[in-house]
C-alpha cells in the first residue's frame, strides 16, 4: 500500500460552523496553517498557531520591541498564516498574511504584536492576501514552499497571491 504524503497544511472541511448559530463570533481554525520564515528558508510549523513553535518556546514576549536586546543574537522572523480553500478547480491557497516576530534567544526575550497576529489570522480566514512587507528573499522562500508543498494548489490559487509573491526571478 502506498502511503499518501502528508502536506503539512491543514485541509479544509466541507461545512462551516462559524456563520450563525452557537459558534458565532468564534474562529474556525481547521482551514488555517502557519509558516515560519527565517531569512530565505520557509517551513510549515503548525505550533505557531498556539504560540508553541520551537523558536517561541522559552521566550518571554514583551509588548515593546525596543525592550528586546538588539545585539548579534536578535533574529527577525516572519509568521505567515495560510488558509486553504476550495474553488471550481479544487483546493487552493485562499488567503495569506504575514507578521513579524523578533527573538533574542540568548536573552530569552522576544517581541510580537499579538493583536496584529490575530488580525492577520482573521484576514486569512476571510481570504485576504497581506504580504506586502515581506522582503524579496522572504517572498521567494514562501513561494517555493507553497509550490513544493502542492503544485496543484499553487496553480489553482488567485492571481493576487501569485502577484504578491512575484520576485525579479519570475
Amino acid at each position: 500500500m502506498v502511503k499518501k504524503k502528508n502536506s503539512g497544511f491543514n485541509i479544509l472541511r466541507e461545512d462551516s460552523t462559524t456563520h450563525g448559530g452557537y459558534h458565532t463570533g468564534t474562529l474556525n481554525l481547521s482551514n488555517l496553517s502557519s509558516v515560519l520564515i527565517d531569512g530565505d528558508e520557509a517551513q510549515i510549523d503548525l505550533a505557531l498557531i498556539h504560540a508553541k513553535s520551537k523558536v517561541e518556546r522559552g521566550i518571554k514576549f514583551l509588548s515593546n520591541p525596543d525592550e528586546v536586546p538588539n545585539d548579534d543574537n536578535l533574529k527577525e522572523y516572519q509568521v505567515v498564516w495560510v488558509a486553504i480553500g476550495r474553488n471550481e478547480q479544487g483546493p487552493y491557497y485562499a488567503g495569506a498574511a504575514a507578521c513579524p516576530m523578533k527573538i533574542n534567544r540568548e536573552a530569552r526575550r522576544g517581541w510580537k504584536n499579538l493583536a496584529e497576529h490575530v488580525n492577520r489570522m482573521d484576514d486569512v480566514l476571510k481570504r485576504r492576501i497581506k504580504l506586502s512587507h515581506l522582503e524579496e528573499r522572504e517572498r521567494k522562500a514562501l513561494k517555493k514552499l507553497l509550490v513544493e508543498n502542492n503544485k496543484e494548489w499553487w496553480e489553482n490559487s488567485t492571481a493576487e497571491l501569485k502577484e504578491a509573491l512575484s520576485t525579479g526571478e519570475n
